[in-house]
């Protein structure tokens, strides 16, 4: 089953909560941000820096390098914001010092396969368990007709094809929500690998980036990766069920996402918003969705443009991204989120 076919716009209130407008004109010179990080949010930002570079004159120049890389960059103040799938307390060193997380959007990381001779039961999607995935990366399942497989999918036709995983090379939020779903549900992944952003995974191979994971994937025969919904929907890839833990087998449509973000009825004084594995309540909601920050120091060099382009990515921005796989910000998450951003100086 396509991810086209899965994401369907459920956003009556899109910009429910006002649309940020751009009311303070910057003077005369135009200016440029500098931004590098996380690969999965990339495609709405270069959405929302061209919209915005049309609006304003001003330029961004985002460097699409992964979370952590994004995350040593803001650290080391080496550009003005940083993009992370990951938050804040996901990174150990260097210190970012005033830094402060801001959700910008929300999404989800798929599983995705390349796997002929495949014949799925109608209008099912290939069902996998969150336990079943972790012992694929353990290297403990090889081969697609594995039983604990099979057993998923009744009705439908898994041929025998080994089993080649891909993992992210690069320091990755996605990979952070994955091995953060894994953990959850396996004691002995959780021992041996853990949720990181850069987990060691005990088999497979690696590729860089969400583009190297969904071309790694294309050429493999037999093989598995997590990618961003964005890359799913651009490289027309199949999205698996994943098993919630409701008991339901979800895909990363819109709904499914926004069913996960409704765990949080408040916003806690950080911003940090752990939506992956939500419980039984979320009946429907797709268990490896994740919101992902712009990270910025308070003291910014550039804080009114910072405040500029983060606030249009928070108000009219969030229009481009239900096309792209990216649910809108709930309600609360965007008062805290403006919140936050009036503290940028």
């Amino acid at each position: 089953m396509l991810l086209k076919r899965l994401v369907g716009v459920s956003a009556a209130t899109l910009l429910a909560g006002g649309v940020l407008v751009l009311t303070a004109p910057i003077a005369s010179a135009k200016a440029t941000l500098q931004g590098e990080g996380s690969t999965l949010v990339a495609p709405l930002e270069t959405e929302w820096a061209a919209a915005w570079n049309s609006s304003t004159g001003n330029t961004v120049t985002y460097n699409a390098q992964g979370s952590g890389a994004g995350y040593k960059a803001i650290a080391q103040g080496l550009v003005d914001f940083g993009a992370s799938d990951a938050p804040l307390s996901a990174y150990s060193s260097p210190p970012c010092n005033s830094c402060v997380q801001i959700p910008w959007a929300l999404s989800a990381t798929g599983v995705s396969y390349n796997l002929p001779g495949l014949r799925l039961k109608r209008g099912k999607s290939l069902h996998l368990s969150p336990s079943v995935l972790a012992q694929i990366y353990l290297g403990q399942i090889t081969n697609w007709s594995d039983h604990r497989i099979t057993r998923l999918n009744k009705g439908s036709h898994i041929p025998s094809t080994p089993i080649t995983p891909i993992w992210r090379s690069d320091a990755s939020g996605d990979s952070f929500a994955f091995s953060s779903e894994l953990s959850d549900a396996s004691s002995a992944f959780r021992s041996s690998v853990g949720a990181s952003t850069s987990p060691s995974f005990k088999a497979g191979v690696g590729a860089k980036g969400n583009s190297g994971m969904a071309a790694t994937l294309a050429g493999t025969n037999g093989g598995i990766a997590y990618i961003s919904v964005a890359y799913l929907l651009a490289n027309n890839l199949p999205a698996a069920g994943i098993q919630n833990k409701a008991g339901k087998y979800t895909v990363p449509n819109l709904n499914a996402i926004e069913n996960a973000a409704s765990i949080f009825k408040s916003v806690p004084a950080n911003n940090q918003l752990t939506i992956v594995n939500p419980g039984k309540r979320a009946k429907y909601a797709y268990p490896i969705s994740t919101y992902t920050y712009v990270m910025v120091p308070t003291n910014a060099r550039q804080g009114a443009l910072l405040q500029q382009f983060i606030g249009y990515a928070l108000g009219s921005g969030q229009s481009f991204g239900p096309r792209l796989g990216f649910a809108p910000l709930p309600k609360t998450v965007l008062k805290a989120a403006r919140a936050t951003l009036s503290r940028i100086q």
